[in-house]
């Protein structure tokens, strides 16, 4: 693996506190393979674009906030950050050096011929699984869930942490069969350590529209409160990890 490699990065955010354990310094890489209808950055999907920095840049920015990082660390995002694997697995490689815990915030949708180093090297995966049926994940992303399945089957083979992320959406993903069947299927997991069920929200819409793109949301509702209690109840009810 080359040293000092570059990678194209979208934005950084030096105290994240919702990306992984503790205070987080959030690098966010540039470009995704898919085309998620609620992507609330899709300013992040182009690949090739966006500030080029080598790893030792990033770590030396780093390094500036270590003491405020202390029980966090790096949380790599995007974008899909997996599709710059080479540049994430010598980030880890070298941060772990520098004694910083490492976590990917990765959507699943890069297969792990090209990724598998960086999976298993990763202190904790942030995982975002946008449906356990196929074809309704397809419809989502434009792309089957196949690789974010096999990504999660090798992390509970390696005894390494998985937070899984889930959007509940109205109309697509807010539905109790769905909800429970991947409720169901992470059941046997002893890898995931936690499930959050994030609800759509409107956040992102702005970005669309001044990029003048189409978007398929306008008019789906965020979901309410109690709708998000009763979707998190199918899972505590089967005694998973989930909020």
């Amino acid at each position: 693996m080359p040293n000092n490699t570059v990678g194209y990065v979208h934005s950084i955010e030096t105290f994240g506190a919702l990306d992984g354990p503790g205070i987080r310094y959030i690098l966010f890489l540039q470009g995704c393979p898919l085309k998620c209808l609620y992507c609330h950055n899709p300013d992040a999907l182009e690949t090739n674009s966006g500030t080029i920095k080598s790893v030792d840049e990033v770590l030396n920015d780093v390094v500036r906030y270590k003491s405020f990082l202390s029980g966090g660390g790096i949380t790599l995002s995007g974008g899909e950050p997996l599709l710059q694997s080479d540049f994430c697995e010598e980030l880890i490689d070298k941060a772990h050096v520098l004694g910083f815990h490492v976590a990917i915030d990765t959507s699943g949708g890069m297969p792990l011929s090209v990724c598998k180093n960086v999976i298993e090297k990763a202190d904790l995966l942030l995982l975002d699984i946008k449906a356990i049926d196929a074809e309704l994940c397809r419809k989502i992303s434009g792309q089957d869930n196949s690789n974010a399945l096999k990504i999660l089957n090798l992390r509970e083979q390696l005894k390494k942490p998985v937070w899984i992320r889930h959007v509940v959406v109205p109309g697509l993903t807010l539905d109790k069969n769905h909800l429970t069947a991947l409720a169901d299927y992470l059941m046997p997991f002893k890898c995931v350590e936690r499930i959050d069920l994030l609800p759509f929200h409107k956040l992102g819409e702005y970005k669309w529209e001044n990029m003048k793109r189409k978007y398929e949301l306008w008019d789906t509702p965020t979901p309410t409160n109690e709708e998000m209690k009763e979707a998190i109840k199918i899972f505590l009810d089967r005694r998973l990890p989930a909020n």
